[in-house]
């Protein structure tokens, strides 16, 4: 290996904790526990691991929370749809 070439950091096992994953998803530790008690998040944190899919479904949920005055659970409806249609659109272009 030279000295450029680093390798890439395991995505699921970048955040470990909860105040680490709130800090690099820019949200409160209240906040994220007031979803996760709703059943709001998606699988994410079992075990106190975070995954970066997690990660997306917080940043757009709070920006919708945010910017919207949405509720949380249409936050969280909004940000399953997002994710889904990013999804479609991955498989489109791989079959195109």
């Amino acid at each position: 290996m030279t000295h450029d070439t680093m390798p890439a950091p395991v995505v699921e096992d970048l955040w470990q904790d909860l105040d680490s994953f709130c800090r690099a998803a820019g949200v409160q530790a209240d906040w994220l526990r007031q979803r996760a008690a709703a059943g709001l998040l998606p699988s994410g944190g079992a075990g106190g691991r975070f995954d970066v899919h997690t990660l997306h479904h917080v940043r757009c949920m709070w920006r919708i929370e945010r910017d919207f005055g949405a509720a949380p659970e249409l936050s969280a409806l909004v940000a399953d749809l997002e994710a889904e249609v990013a999804r479609l659109r991955s498989l489109l272009n791989r079959i195109a």
